[in-house]
């Protein structure tokens, strides 16, 4: 029998481990989910039009894939915020609401040596033209009798994440979450309804705990990265206005070149998700391509990306970013986005802090 050495044993079970998560959350993910999503958060990965799975290494890891944290620096925090919506225009040509959705946000997320801890404010307004019936319309030719439901779900989210290696090449992690909503809803004539008005709406209170998983493999300079949002689904409300935060999934891939010139680094990814997420505006599944460039001293860098609505209505949005150091390890970074009228529109800001 072939002797077998300690440390090849010891891959091939880092190797097995890893797959058994993995396996394990796309089972256990649905084929239809509703959530907030993934995009709504994080300056840099914003910049990259969402194609950050696989890239997350600083403090918004906690958000985006929870194994990130244990490819970045030592310590960096990150405060940011910013608003999204879509599409570029709530009215039509007549003045009439159309299916809309704003994302406001405010974040700060700190990361230390295999630990994380975050705070996530999102205020989630929409308004949806519906029948007399109650059911929404099915076109935009009746919505001059249609009434709008009017809803916001403001979320606080404080979260603290934990990683684990498994061998040299395979990172799990995962964020425990304590998430207060605050859902509101009412009924306003299609030709008064707003985002804004949306975004004013008081409602009751509740509290959950939640979990996200994230899953995170390197090999040289290519990165894999899976996460589960919301493995412990969460409800807020109840009846017809109930809001559900199913689990959702998403992949993507990550390749970090080596320095070319001034250029210090140069990163491209994709991002997919794996489940599709009905909103106002209707499903949503991204796909997302994105790149980021540094200079060599670290004093610069720029990032861009597309990404684009795979199924139902095709909605493509263009994004770009940039960072600049302020002084020694404190970085502020700002992004863009933009692109077709039925697009996503918006912008962020934020500070970084690294250590």
């Amino acid at each position: 029998m072939r002797n077998v050495s300690p440390a090849v044993v010891c891959r091939r079970v880092s190797f097995v481990s890893f797959v058994a998560f993995v396996s394990f959350v796309a089972l256990c993910t649905p084929r239809e989910a509703r959530a907030q999503s993934a995009d709504a958060v994080g300056v840099r990965a914003q910049g990259m039009a969402g194609a950050f799975t696989a890239v997350s290494d600083d403090a918004t890891a906690t958000w985006w894939n929870p194994a990130g944290l244990a490819g970045g620096a030592f310590a960096n925090a990150v405060l940011e915020f910013g608003t999204h919506s879509e599409p570029r225009s709530e009215r039509d040509a007549n003045g009439l609401a159309v299916p809309a959705s704003r994302t406001d946000m405010r974040a700060f997320s700190a990361a230390f040596p295999a630990l994380g801890l975050s705070y996530y404010r999102l205020l989630v307004s929409e308004i949806q033209p519906q029948a007399s019936t109650g059911t929404p319309v099915a076109g935009r030719q009746d919505q001059g009798t249609a009434i709008v439901r009017e809803q916001s779900l403001a979320l606080s989210q404080f979260g603290a994440t934990f990683g684990e290696s498994i061998g040299s090449h395979f990172v799990v992690a995962s964020t425990v979450k304590l998430v207060h909503g605050t859902l509101g809803s009412s009924v306003q004539p299609g030709s008064v309804a707003s985002l804004d008005q949306a975004a004013g709406l008081d409602g009751s209170g509740e509290t959950h705990a939640g979990l996200d998983m994230g899953a995170m493999a390197s090999f040289g300079r290519m990165r894999f990265g899976l996460t589960v949002r919301n493995v412990r689904e969460l409800e807020f409300g109840s009846g017809a206005d109930a809001v559900t935060l199913r689990r959702t999934a998403r992949a993507g891939a990550a390749l970090t070149t080596g320095s070319r010139g001034v250029i210090g680094s140069f990163t491209v990814a994709v991002d997919g998700d794996l489940t599709a997420t009905p909103s106002a505006t209707g499903d949503d599944r991204k796909l997302a391509v994105g790149a980021e460039a540094w200079t060599s001293k670290k004093s610069l860098g720029i990032r861009g990306g597309v990404s684009t609505n795979t199924i139902g209505a095709r909605r493509t949005s263009l994004s770009g970013g940039v960072s600049a150091m302020l002084r020694a390890r404190t970085y502020v970074d700002a992004e863009a986005t933009g692109g077709t009228t039925n697009g996503q529109h918006g912008w962020s800001v934020g500070l970084r802090v690294t250590f």
